[in-house]
């Protein structure tokens, strides 16, 4: 009986122990082989790293005309295209590694809506925003892709037309050492077969409906045999 006893209580600690390896879907499996220290201690906590900065928003306008670090150019034209609407996109993301998220700011033409500058703006500690990097060429335009900076310019030849380019350079900027460096670059040569108007395309007759033969009151004269 004490030996029964004695297996049957080894019997249940197994038990246990197997219950516990395997609460919360992780256990050994995620954490390798168990040791002598108690499950409790090996149950995965989620790391605060991945949490995404705060989002403070700003006004682009007033930004991008009190900074230095704009063009002249842009600037003076920097105009609401209709009633208060201003020509301006911007997106809040992480990319510099920042307390408060970074901020980019793309300015375009009103005529096109063709973008003419890529800004972005990194916080400080005291509130104030730092002018980080800076692309003022034709049809640029900046986006926030995974914590990198993604540029694209189309690239125009001297008889292309606004709305076909003949490619695009799209240039990937990642942050280090305190300031935006060219990770990659990859150039798009575009097809210039699709750049026919609607006037060059085959035009396509209406459906013509079968005419029904009208009837005669001649009688058909028989053939003679």
């Amino acid at each position: 009986m004490a030996a029964s006893g004695t297996a049957l209580a080894g019997l249940v600690a197994f038990g246990l122990f197997g219950v516990g390896c395997t609460t919360g879907g992780t256990g050994t499996r995620d954490e390798g082989p168990a040791g002598s220290q108690p499950v409790a201690q090996i149950t995965p906590h989620a790391s605060p790293s991945g949490t995404a900065p705060p989002v403070r928003r700003v006004d682009a306008v007033r930004l991008l005309k009190s900074d230095p670090k704009v063009g002249e150019q842009v600037r003076d034209g920097l105009k609401p295209c209709a009633g208060k609407a201003y020509p301006v996109d911007t997106s809040y993301g992480s990319m510099t590694g920042g307390r408060t998220a970074d901020v980019v700011v793309n300015v375009m033409s009103c005529a096109d809506s063709v973008g003419v500058g890529t800004y972005v703006y990194r916080a400080d500690d005291d509130g104030s925003y730092e002018n980080v990097f800076v692309a003022e060429v034709p049809a640029v335009y900046g986006t926030i892709d995974r914590g990198d900076l993604v540029v694209t310019t189309q690239v125009y030849g001297s008889k292309d037309p606004l709305a076909y380019p003949s490619g695009s350079e799209v240039v990937t900027y990642r942050w280090a050492s305190d300031r935006f460096t060219e990770h990659d670059r990859v150039h798009n040569d575009f097809s210039r077969a699709v750049e026919g108007t609607d006037g060059d395309l085959p035009v396509q007759s209406e459906p013509v409906e079968p005419v029904e033969p009208v009837p005669s009151d001649t009688p058909v004269e028989q053939g003679r045999n």
